[in-house]
This record gives structure tokens, C-alpha cells and sequence, in this order.
């Protein structure tokens, strides 16, 4: 009896046991932790957002304790609401993110696991831009630098340069330029042929070229946001035109008569910039009749309007500036300089083309300049940067004339 009874116990010991025993979740070779984290911040980068907190969600289901994926949780909220406008909206991701990353902090194991939650962080306060974000960013930014990581086994960062490429992310959306492309700099410095050596190269020549584009000229906060744009749309041509040129104040000099100035507005508001930010620099713009920047016919709804968000193509800016120069000049034979002739010095402009007469006035004064590929690329939207410089430009030319 005493034996049966031994043996029981040891059945149950045995039993007991294995049931302790951690069982893995995901088996199947590809069904593994760091396969999800890696495809979930190809996704995020891509801004995939779904697909990224789907595999992300996988990743610590495999691996509850994963630090990385808990990391690339909170980068994905950030993003989300970063996107939203209703501020509790936006107050319920942030907090989302701000508590992923508080988990990735304490399931950091390995120097490479701070590493990515120091990137991570980083990316974090980029994203939700909160009060003294600049200084947390830079906090983990020096942090990261500090630790030595094994590069073999940053599956995704691949080298310690990505956290100075991220870095000069931060700075560049912080408007601090000249940081930005120092950072960028140090990143294409730290690995010639590393992961983040391309868009590395890409923003510091963005950065370089705000920078030139800003030399010479004070620009405001309106300016500066932008600057960063890799596109412009027609309301964003306006503020340049009125916040960074005073086009109001140059035009209005033009006008002897004060209450004929007085008498003038727009003929009316077009009803998509009735809510608008930029509203009352559209009706500066509409109030002159700057050509190029009329309202126009939408044919959904029946209604001349403003199209404040399409984005504004090289020829459109040479148009709208050539009319610019001439209503500030009042020399009228601008508009005709060049017509008749017969060959372009741009493959892509046409002497027939609408712009071209605009393109030559532009391009033989240096306001704009064509591509090194020898076109003008007319059709091609008009970055914040070469927005800027063409209005530093324009603020030149009317000093001569």
C-alpha cells in the first residue's frame, strides 16, 4: 500500500512539473518573435500603421517580455497621434505610447535591447512633441551613444549611426537646421555604406538646402513649417507670398490713392477657406488678383473654390511669381518678353507651353532654377525649400528695380 501510494506522489510530481514547463506559443519557423518585430517596423516605416501593431502584437504574443516590440508599440501610437487633431483623441494614443514605452524601459535585458528603446524613445517624443520633447529626445539620443551594442545583432538599426540619423529627424522637424544637418552629417560620417546612409544623405541635402534657401533672410515660424515640406500647396504659396514677401505692403505702395486701397477686397470668400488657417492670406492673395491663384471651378460641387491643398507645380510658382514681379515693377512687358521665340533652353517647356514666357522670366533673373538634368521639371510639385529661396530671390530683384 505504502508503494502505491509512493508512486501516486511521484506521478504527480512528474505531472506538476510539466505543467510549469513554459510551453512555446509560436513553433512554425517564420512564426517568431524578431521576424514580427522586423516586418512590423518595415511596416511602420512604410506608414503601414495597422499592419505594424499587427505584427508587433504577434511579437509579444510569441515573446511576452519582448522589449523591441513593446518599443515599436509605443512608436506606432506616437504616430497615430501625431495624425489626430481632436486633442482627447490624441491624449488617449499618447498615452498609449507613453505606457508601451514605460514597458519596453523595464523589459530591457541587453545593452542592444536599451539601444532600441532609446531609439525608440527618441522616435517617441518626435512624434508627440510634447512639452521639452527636444531636450528627452537629445537625452536618449546621448544615452545611445554611450552604450556599446553588438551591431551583428541589431536586427533592424543595424549600426549605432541610425540613432544620430533619427536624431537629425528630430532636429529637422524642431526647425533647428543647422543641427540637423550636422547630425545627418555624423550619420553618413559613421558608416559609408550602412542602412541609413541613403535617406541619411537625402535629408541632409534637404537640410542643406532650406539652409541655403534661408540664408540672408529672416523667416518666420510660418516659413519654417514650410520649409520641411517636401511639397506646397496654394495655401502654403500664399503665406509665403504675404507673411514672408509683405506682398500686402508692396502692392498697397503701389497704390498713391488711399481710399481706393481702402475700397479694395476680395470678390468674395471661396467656401473651402472659409475655416481655413491660412483664410485671411488667401483673401490677401484674392484681393490683388495675383494670376495664378484664382479660384477655381470645381465641378462636384457647382462652386468657384480656392483648392487650398493642391499642391503647386514648378510652372504654376514661375506664373504666380511672374505676376508678382510685374504688379511690383509695373513693367507690363514682362508678361510677353519672350514671346515668338522659337527654341527652349528646356526640353520639358515648350515655347508653346502656357508657362514658358513665366519659366524664362524666372530662370534668366535667378528666381528659379532648372534641374542639372537641364529641365525645369514644370510638372513637378515645388518643394518648401525651393519656395523659400525663390522668395529670397524675388526680395532681391524688387531691390533692384
Amino acid at each position: 500500500m505504502r508503494r502505491i501510494w509512493f508512486l501516486m506522489l511521484a506521478l504527480l510530481l512528474v505531472t506538476v512539473g510539466g505543467c510549469t514547463q513554459k510551453v512555446a506559443r509560436c513553433t512554425a519557423p517564420e512564426d517568431n518573435p524578431a521576424h514580427h518585430y522586423l516586418r512590423g517596423m518595415e511596416a511602420l516605416e512604410a506608414g503601414r500603421l495597422d499592419q505594424a501593431t499587427e505584427k508587433f502584437d504577434r511579437a509579444v504574443y510569441c515573446e511576452e517580455n519582448f522589449s523591441a516590440a513593446y518599443g515599436g508599440k509605443a512608436m506606432v501610437a506616437g504616430l497615430r497621434a501625431k495624425e489626430l487633431n481632436d486633442p482627447r483623441y490624441r491624449e488617449v494614443e499618447a498615452q498609449q505610447a507613453r505606457e508601451f514605452l514605460e514597458k519596453a524601459g523595464k523589459l530591457v535585458e541587453s545593452e542592444n535591447d536599451r539601444f532600441e528603446f532609446l531609439v525608440a524613445s527618441l522616435r517617441v517624443e518626435t512624434a508627440l512633441k510634447d512639452k521639452n520633447w527636444l531636450d528627452s529626445a537629445e537625452e536618449a539620443y546621448g544615452k545611445a551613444l554611450k552604450l556599446t551594442v553588438d551591431e551583428k545583432r541589431l536586427d533592424y538599426y543595424q549600426g549605432k549611426e541610425a540613432v544620430s540619423y533619427f536624431m537629425g529627424v528630430a532636429y529637422l522637424e524642431a526647425y533647428a537646421f543647422r543641427k540637423a544637418e550636422d547630425t545627418f552629417r555624423e550619420t553618413l560620417d559613421g558608416r559609408k555604406m550602412g542602412k541609413w546612409n541613403e535617406p541619411a544623405d537625402q535629408a541632409w541635402k534637404k537640410t542643406s538646402k532650406i539652409l541655403r534657401a534661408m540664408g540672408g533672410i529672416a523667416v518666420g515660424d510660418v516659413g519654417k513649417k514650410i520649409a520641411v515640406k517636401d511639397s506646397v500647396s496654394r495655401s502654403d504659396l500664399t503665406a509665403l507670398l504675404v507673411d514672408e514677401l509683405k506682398v500686402e505692403k508692396l502692392f498697397a505702395g503701389r497704390i498713391p490713392v488711399k481710399s481706393h486701397l481702402d475700397a479694395m477686397k476680395a470678390e468674395f470668400t471661396p467656401a473651402d477657406v472659409l475655416t481655413h488657417p491660412f483664410r485671411d492670406e488667401v483673401l490677401t492673395i484674392l484681393k490683388w488678383k495675383v494670376r495664378g491663384m484664382e479660384p477655381k471651378f470645381d465641378q462636384t460641387t457647382k462652386a468657384y473654390l480656392f483648392k487650398p491643398d493642391d499642391k503647386v507645380q514648378r510652372g504654376e510658382m514661375a506664373f504666380i511669381l511672374e505676376d508678382v514681379l510685374i504688379k511690383l515693377t509695373g513693367n507690363e512687358k514682362l508678361a510677353t518678353a519672350y514671346f515668338g521665340q522659337d527654341r527652349s533652353p528646356f526640353p520639358d517647356v515648350k515655347s508653346t507651353s502656357p508657362y514658358y514666357n513665366a519659366v524664362l522670366n524666372m530662370t534668366s533673373r535667378g528666381i528659379m532654377e532648372g534641374d542639372l538634368s537641364g529641365e525645369f521639371r514644370v510638372n513637378q510639385p515645388v518643394d518648401g525649400a525651393e519656395a523659400i529661396l525663390a522668395i529670397r530671390m524675388l526680395q532681391q530683384k524688387i531691390n533692384i528695380y
